[in-house]
C-alpha cells in the first residue's frame, strides 16, 4: 500500500473467516470494498492456536457453501493449518481484494462530510462504510484471581500462560499441570497434556456437553435438525456456559468422569489464590449433572425426531452408559497446595474479549461492547461481523459467519441504492437550474 491517500466505499477490517466472507457477498452485489489483515488470511488459524488443533465441526459441516475440502472425507476433521488454507483458497476464487501486513490504527467519522478517515500503517484511507470483521477472539482473558507473586521457589521453574499460548506439551517445564477452565479449548488441552504422560488437574465450571455423534449422525447435524443453530437469543443465566466438544483423535464424545478414569485430577470451579494454595468452589458434581442434563436432552430430542420423521438410524443404547463417579467427585479436593502437588504450570483456558480500541465510534455500550442488530451498528455506516450470537447460536461458526455477512451486505447495499437515488437527484436538479428559461411572449 502507497502513503497517498485512498478511497473505497467499504473498508472491511480483518482476514478471518468472517472478512472472507464479507468480501465474497460484497463481491456478488458488485461494491466497492477493500480488506485490510495485519497479518496473512487467517492467520489465527495458523498461529493463534495449539499445533494439533483440528476445526470442532466436521468438514461437511465447518466450510462455507462455495468450497468444499476436496481432500477430506466430508466426517474428518480438517487440521488448523488446513482451515487457514482453506480460507485463502476461497478468497482467491473470487480475487478478494485484500491487503495484508496492514495494521489499522485508528476510525474516526468524517465532520461536515460523509464517511470515515482511516489511519493505517500504511497511510490513510478514506471510505463510506466500515466493517469490523475481527471476530470475538482478539484479547485473551486471565482472571484476577490468578497469582501474581512467584508461587514456586526461585530454582523451581514455573509456568502461567494462556490457552491462546500453549502450543504442544513440550512448550510446559516439567512436573503436574492445573488447566482452568473446561470448554472445548480447555479439555482438549488437559486431554493431549495427559497423554503426554502429564498429571492435570482439570476446573470444571458450568457447561454443555453434547454427544459427538449420535446414530450415525454428527451433533452438528441433529443441531440443524433440531433448530438449535437457529435459536435466536441466548437463553437467561447462560452467557458464562462453555461448550465441551473436540474433534481430536477422529471425534470423541467429552467425557470429564472418563477422563478421571484414566487419571486427570477433577476439580470444580477455580476460587482465588492464596499464595501457593488454589482454592475450588464444592460444585464440581453439580456441573457434571449439569452438563450431562445437556447431552441426554440431545439424545432424548434425537430420539423423538428420529420416531417422528420414521427415520432408519441405527439404535445406540451405548451412548447413555456412563462411568461411576470417581474419587474426585465422590470426595472433591477444595484447596490444592501447588507445590507439593508438584504443580508447575497453570493453563488459563479461560476465553477471550473483543478489544475495539481503534474503532472511534459511538457504536459501544457502556461496557464496550458492540451495540448492533444482526451486525447493524448503532453508529450509521459502522458494521460488525463474526460475533458470538451475532444473528443466531451458530453465529460464531463458519456457516455461520458466511450468511451474517450475507445480511450485511444486503444491508449495504440498500444503503448505497438510497444514495445513488439521492446523487441522481442532484444532478438532475442541477441540470434543470441550469437549462435556459424559457420566456413567454405578451
Amino acid at each position: 500500500m502507497t502513503t497517498e491517500k485512498i478511497k473505497t466505499d467499504t473498508l472491511i477490517v480483518g482476514a478471518g473467516q468472517a472478512g472472507v466472507a464479507m468480501s465474497e457477498h460484497l463481491s456478488k452485489l458488485g461494491v466497492p470494498h477493500l480488506v485490510l489483515e495485519r497479518n496473512r488470511i487467517a492467520e489465527r488459524w495458523r498461529t493463534g492456536r495449539w499445533d494439533s488443533l483440528v476445526a470442532n465441526g466436521p468438514a461437511w459441516h465447518d466450510r462455507f457453501p462455495g468450497l468444499d475440502f476436496d481432500d477430506l472425507s466430508p466426517d474428518e476433521f480438517a487440521p488448523k493449518e488446513r482451515v487457514a488454507d482453506y480460507f485463502e483458497a476461497y478468497a482467491k476464487k473470487f480475487n478478494a481484494p485484500i491487503r495484508t501486513g496492514v495494521d489499522v490504527l485508528k476510525v474516526e467519522r468524517n465532520v461536515g462530510r460523509p464517511g470515515f478517515t482511516i489511519e493505517t500503517s500504511e497511510g490513510v484511507i478514506e471510505a463510506n462504510r466500515v466493517v469490523a470483521a475481527t471476530g470475538p477472539f482478539q484479547r485473551p482473558v486471565i482472571p484476577p484471581i490468578a497469582p501474581i507473586a512467584p508461587i514456586a521457589p526461585q530454582d523451581q521453574p514455573f509456568l502461567q500462560i494462556h490457552s491462546a499460548d500453549y502450543r504442544n506439551p513440550q512448550q510446559l517445564p516439567e512436573g503436574a499441570v492445573l488447566v482452568v477452565g473446561a470448554g472445548s479449548s480447555g479439555v482438549q488441552i488437559a486431554d493431549e497434556l495427559q497423554r503426554a504422560g502429564k498429571q492435570v488437574y482439570l476446573s470444571v465450571g458450568a457447561h454443555d456437553r453434547p454427544p459427538r455423534a449420535y446414530r450415525n449422525r454428527d451433533f452438528c447435524w441433529w443441531l440443524g435438525v433440531l433448530g438449535e443453530w437457529d435459536q435466536a437469543a441466548m437463553k437467561p443465566g447462560r452467557e458464562h456456559v462453555t461448550i465441551a466438544v473436540s474433534g481430536a483423535h477422529g471425534g470423541r464424545t467429552v467425557d470429564f468422569r472418563g477422563l478421571a478414569h484414566r487419571g486427570m485430577t477433577l476439580v470444580g470451579l477455580t476460587q482465588a489464590f492464596n499464595g501457593g494454595v488454589a482454592t475450588f468452589q464444592p460444585n464440581l458434581a453439580e456441573n457434571l449433572a449439569r452438563g450431562d442434563e445437556n447431552y441426554l436432552a440431545l439424545l432424548n430430542a434425537a430420539d423423538a425426531y428420529i420416531e417422528r420423521n420414521g427415520l432408519d438410524l441405527p439404535q445406540e443404547p451405548e451412548a447413555r452408559i456412563t462411568f461411576p463417579d470417581p474419587e474426585c467427585v465422590t470426595h472433591p479436593i477444595l484447596e490444592l497446595d501447588l507445590a507439593k502437588a508438584g504443580v508447575t504450570s497453570i493453563i488459563w483456558a479461560t476465553g477471550f474479549a473483543t478489544d475495539y480500541s481503534w474503532l472511534k465510534v459511538d457504536a459501544f455500550d457502556d461496557k464496550g461492547k458492540p451495540q448492533h442488530q444482526r451486525g447493524v451498528s448503532s453508529e450509521p455506516g459502522v458494521y460488525f461481523l463474526g460475533l458470538p450470537w451475532q444473528s443466531r447460536r451458530g453465529s460464531s461458526f463458519i456457516w455461520g459467519v458466511w450468511h451474517d455477512a450475507k445480511y450485511v451486505a444486503d444491508h449495504i447495499a440498500i444503503q448505497r441504492s438510497y444514495l445513488d437515488y439521492h446523487d441522481a437527484a442532484q444532478r438532475e436538479a442541477e441540470v434543470v437550474s441550469l437549462a435556459p428559461k424559457k420566456t413567454v411572449s405578451a
